[in-house]
C-alpha cells in the first residue's frame, strides 16, 4: 500500500456518492425545506397573537391561528418521518454496496498484499470504514443544507424586524464559523488515525480468537488481555481527542451565541421601552433567532459526522487504489486448453529487495509429470510452488506454460485449471459436502461421490450420523488433521485440474491414513503436471524428477534411485530420515 495518505476531495464525493443519488437527496431537501418553513409558522403566529389577536379579543381569529400552528406541527412530523425513511434507508443501501465493492476489491488483491496485512484489519476496512457515508447520503447532509436555507430565511426575517440587532448577532456567528472550520480541519486526521487503530485492535482480536488453543496451551490469557487493553486504551485516547475538539466547537458556539442573546435582550428591552419595537416584534425576533442559531450549532455536530465520513472514505479510497492481481496489463492470453508443460528459465525471486529466496532456478516439468521439491525448511521449496501457482511473480527469469510466458496468461484461464492442497489446508465453516463442492459447486452427485471415494473420505463420514452433511466447525476444528487433509484432497480431485500443487499433502496423516491417501494421490496425479513438496521423502519415491533445493538453488536433480546412487545431499536427507 502507498505510504502517502490519500485525501478524498469534495468534488470526488459529489461525483461518486452525492450526484448518483441526487433524486433521493433533492426529495429529502424538499422535505427538509417544507419542514423548516412549517417551523417558521410558530414565531410569526406568536407575534400575530401578541400584537393583534389578544389586544382585539378576536376568538375566531385565535381558532384559525391555533389551527395553522397545529397544521404546521403535523407537517413537520410527517416530513421528519418521510425523511428518515427515504434518506436513512438509502444511506444503509449505499453502505451495503460499498462494503461489497471493498470486499470484492480486497479479495482480488495479490497474495503478497495478504502476507503483509492482518485479516482483522481488512475486516475493519470492509465493515467500519464505509459506515461514515451514512452522514453524506443520510439525513446529516440534507439537514446541513436545510439548516443553511433555514438560517438564510431566518436572517432575512430578522433583518426585516431589526437590522441593528441582526448585525449585532452576525459578529459572534461569523467568529463561530471560523472556529468551526479550523477545528474540523484538525479533527479529520484524528478520525483517520481512529480507523487505523480500530483496524489494528480488530486484527489482534481476530488473531487472539483464532489462536485460542495456543493461548490457553501456554497459559497466555493475561498477556493477550493486556495487549487488547493497550489497544482499546489507544482507541479511547483517540476518541477523547476528537470529543475534546468537537465539544470545544459546541462550547464556543454556546458561549458566543449566548453572549449574542444577552446583548439582544438588552438592546430589545431598550427599544421596546423607547417605543421603537413592539413586544410581538421582539418575541418574533427572539424565536427567529433560535431558528437561525439552532442549525448553526447543529452544524458543529453534523460537521463532525461529515469529517468522520471523509476520514473513512480516505481509507477506503486508499485500499481501492491498491492495484488488483488482474490489473497486470501483460496478462492478455486466455488459454482454452492447457496441456501442462511447465518450464522455469533462470528464475529468481525475493520477498524483500536484495534478499533472493530462490536464485536462477531452471528446470522443466513435462506435461503430466510429477516434480518433487525437497530440502530443508526455508530452502525455497514453497516459493517455487507459489511461482508455479501464480501466487507470486518472478523478479527475473521466465516461467512458461505450454511454451507461453506464464506472466502473460490471464489468471482466470490458468487458475480454472489449477488445484492446490496445502499443508495447513483451509476448510470453511459448514458441512463436509459444502467444503468438497467448493472447488466445483455445479458438480453432480456422481462426481462428488467419486471424489469422496478417491480421497477415502467415506472411511470416516460413514461413521458420522449426518455423513457428508456433518457440520465441521470453524476451520474444520471438529475434525482430525488427517480427516481435514482428506477433505482437501477430495476438493482437489473434484476440481479436475491440469496443474496440481501438493504442499505437504500427507504431513497431517497418521500411517493408516497415509497409506489410504497415497493410492488416491497416485490416482489424482495421473496425467496432471504435479509439484509435490514433501518432508517425508518416502512419499515421493515414484516422482518423475526430484529437485533438491538448498538456499534457493537446485543442488541435485534426478529420480530417486539416481540421487541415492550419487550419495550427495538427497542421499544424506534420505538416510537421515530412514534412521529416525
Amino acid at each position: 500500500m502507498s505510504k502517502k495518505e490519500r485525501k478524498v476531495t469534495m468534488s470526488q464525493v459529489f461525483k461518486t456518492i452525492i450526484w448518483p443519488r441526487r433524486k433521493h437527496l433533492l426529495f429529502g431537501l424538499f422535505l427538509i425545506i417544507i419542514s423548516r418553513l412549517s417551523g417558521l409558522v410558530l414565531p410569526g403566529a406568536s407575534k400575530y397573537l401578541v400584537d393583534d389577536v389578544i389586544p382585539s379579543n378576536d376568538m375566531n381569529l385565535l381558532k384559525w391561528l391555533i389551527l395553522a400552528v397545529v397544521g404546521a406541527i403535523v407537517i413537520q412530523s410527517l416530513t421528519s418521518y418521510s425523511l428518515t425513511q427515504i434518506l436513512s434507508v438509502e444511506a444503509q443501501n449505499l453502505i451495503a454496496k460499498l462494503r461489497s465493492q471493498v470486499q470484492s476489491h480486497i479479495i482480488k488483491l495479490p497474495i503478497r498484499f495478504f502476507d503483509n496485512t492482518k485479516t482483522g484489519e481488512l475486516v475493519s476496512r470492509i465493515m467500519s470504514d464505509v459506515e461514515g457515508v451514512r452522514n453524506l447520503v443520510g439525513t446529516g447532509f440534507a439537514q446541513m443544507i436545510g439548516g443553511i436555507l433555514t438560517a438564510a430565511v431566518s436572517l432575512v426575517l430578522l433583518i426585516s424586524i431589526s437590522p441593528m440587532m441582526t448585525l449585532y448577532v452576525l459578529v459572534p456567528v461569523a467568529i463561530f464559523g471560523l472556529v468551526s472550520l479550523k477545528a474540523f480541519g484538525k479533527i479529520r486526521p484524528i478520525f483517520r488515525e481512529r480507523g487505523k487503530i480500530n483496524a489494528q485492535v480488530t486484527g489482534r482480536l481476530t488473531e487472539t480468537l483464532g489462536g485460542i488453543r495456543v493461548i490457553k496451551g501456554f497459559n497466555a490469557e493475561a498477556q493477550e488481555i493486556k495487549t487488547f487493553e493497550k489497544g482499546v486504551d489507544l482507541l479511547f485516547q483517540n476518541v477523547k481527542a476528537s470529543l475534546t475538539a468537537t465539544s470545544f466547537v459546541t462550547s464556543a458556539g454556546t458561549l458566543l451565541l449566548g453572549l449574542a442573546s444577552a446583548g439582544i435582550m438588552g438592546i430589545g428591552g431598550y427599544m421596546i421601552m423607547e417605543g421603537d419595537m413592539t413586544f410581538g416584534d421582539f418575541l418574533a425576533f427572539t424565536l427567529y433567532l433560535g431558528f437561525m442559531i439552532a442549525p448553526i450549532v447543529q452544524m458543529s455536530n453534523i460537521g463532525s459526522q461529515l469529517t468522520e465520513a471523509f476520514a473513512g472514505l480516505d481509507r477506503t479510497e486508499e485500499i481501492m487504489n491498491t492495484p488488483l492481481e488482474s490489473d497486470d496489463k501483460m496478462r492478455t492470453v486466455s488459454m482454452a486448453e492447457i496441456k501442462g508443460e511447465m518450464m522455469f528459465d533462470t528464475v529468481s525471486f525475493a520477498y524483500e529487495s536484495g534478499k533472493d529466496v530462490i536464485r536462477e532456478v531452471s528446470f522443466q516439468a513435462p506435461a503430466g509429470s510429477v516434480t518433487a521439491l525437497v530440502g530443508t525448511s526455508g530452502s525455497g521449496k514453497t516459493t517455487i510452488a507459489g511461482l508455479a501457482a501464480t501466487f507470486l511473480n518472478p523478479d527475473s527469469g521466465k516461467i512458461t506454460l505450454d511454451g507461453v510466458d506464464l506472466q502473460t496468461i490471464t489468471l482466470e484461464s490458468f487458475r480454472s485449471k489449477l488445484g492446490v492442497v496445502l499443508q495447513d489446508d483451509f476448510l470453511f465453516e459448514g458441512t463436509i459436502r459444502e467444503n468438497i463442492l467448493f472447488s466445483r459447486p455445479e458438480a453432480s452427485e456422481v462426481e462428488l461421490d467419486k471424489a469422496v471415494h478417491a480421497a477415502h473420505v467415506q472411511e470416516f463420514t460413514d461413521r458420522f450420523e449426518d455423513g457428508l452433511d456433518t457440520l465441521i466447525g470453524e476451520r474444520g476444528v471438529k475434525l482430525s488433521g488427517g480427516q481435514r487433509q482428506r477433505i482437501a484432497i477430495a476438493r482437489a480431485i473434484l476440481a479436475d485440474p491440469r496443474i496440481l500443487i501438493l504442499d505437504e499433502a500427507t504431513s497431517n496423516l497418521d500411517t493408516e491414513s497415509e497409506t489410504l491417501i497415497q493410492a488416491s494421490l497416485k490416482e489424482l496425479m495421473k496425467g496432471r503436471t504435479t509439484f509435490v513438496i514433501a518432508h517425508r521423502l518416502s512419499t515421493i519415491r515414484q516422482a518423475d524428477q526430484i529437485l533438491v533445493i538448498e538456499q534457493g538453488k537446485i543442488v541435485e536433480q534426478g529420480k530417486h534411485d539416481e540421487l541415492i546412487a550419487l550419495e550427495g545431499r538427497y542421499y544424506q536427507l534420505y538416510t537421515y530420515q530412514a534412521r529416525i
